[in-house]
């Protein structure tokens, strides 16, 4: 029985999880070849916004006829009860392929509702290694990578966000976790400035803003060292961390 089950499951269409590239650029920097026969061959995709899933695949492969494909839209506008719909190609013995709008499906962005939904199904779902802004700033940070959480993003009322600053600097001291969380682009500066007031000024915060592109902005600082001169983050791509 247990080998059935395995060659029944070896023998299915996949659901691949396709990473996007974070900032522009050549694509082969920072993505794995694999993804070119993935988009490729591939039909049928599960992407964040159908316009620039198209463009990115057209950027791997100028070949790929786009019309031929099928794009099933997953955003904050879906409603859950379309999700099952989106894998049908899958009952049908065709791939699908997950695509988010920068870095990995799933992880601060759409695709863990119709992966969750995928396993309940038992299809084959596999991930491809890309670019995370949350690791990638990680590892840059020199904060602890030992423990760690991402937070999304934080409240946009100042009163609730400056609390939540708050919050997440007592887990710091009391549970020697760095704290992960993004902001909208344009709310970036103000967000700074919250950090700035709120924190104290031997906490250490970590500003990575467009990671792996050509004006790429890392660096770690104590807070009160921040205070003597912020670069404009401005609708720029940031991750923040604090430690």
């Amino acid at each position: 029985m247990i080998i059935t089950i395995f060659t029944k499951t070896f023998n299915m269409a996949k659901l691949y999880l396709v990473p996007n590239v974070l900032s522009e650029g050549v694509w082969q920097n920072v993505l794995p070849t694999q993804i070119f026969p993935i988009l490729s061959n591939t039909k049928y995709f599960i992407v964040e916004n159908i316009r620039t899933a198209r463009r990115f695949m057209k950027q791997v492969n100028r070949e790929i006829n786009i019309d031929e494909c099928t794009f099933y839209e997953l955003n904050k506008r879906t409603k859950s009860s379309e999700l099952p719909s989106f894998l049908k190609p899958l009952e049908e013995g065709f791939d699908v392929g997950v695509i988010s709008e920068a870095g990995c499906p799933g992880v601060a962005d759409p695709g863990a509702d119709v992966v969750r939904i995928a396993h309940q199904k038992g299809y084959n779902v596999v991930p491809i290694v890309g670019p995370s802004s949350i690791l990638l700033a990680l590892m840059a940070s020199g904060l602890n990578g030992q423990n760690f959480a991402f937070n999304g993003y934080l409240p946009v009322k100042p009163n609730e966000r400056i609390k939540e600053i708050a919050i997440l600097e007592k887990r710091i001291r009391n549970n020697k976790q760095t704290q992960i969380f993004i902001e909208t682009p344009y709310r970036n500066n103000q967000l700074i400035s919250d950090l700035l007031k709120t924190c104290s000024p031997t906490t250490l915060l970590c500003i990575a803003a467009n990671i792996t592109g050509e004006n790429e902005f890392i660096s770690t600082k104590t807070i009160h060292e921040w205070n003597k001169e912020v670069p404009d983050f401005h609708k720029q791509p940031t991750i923040f961390l604090i430690g």
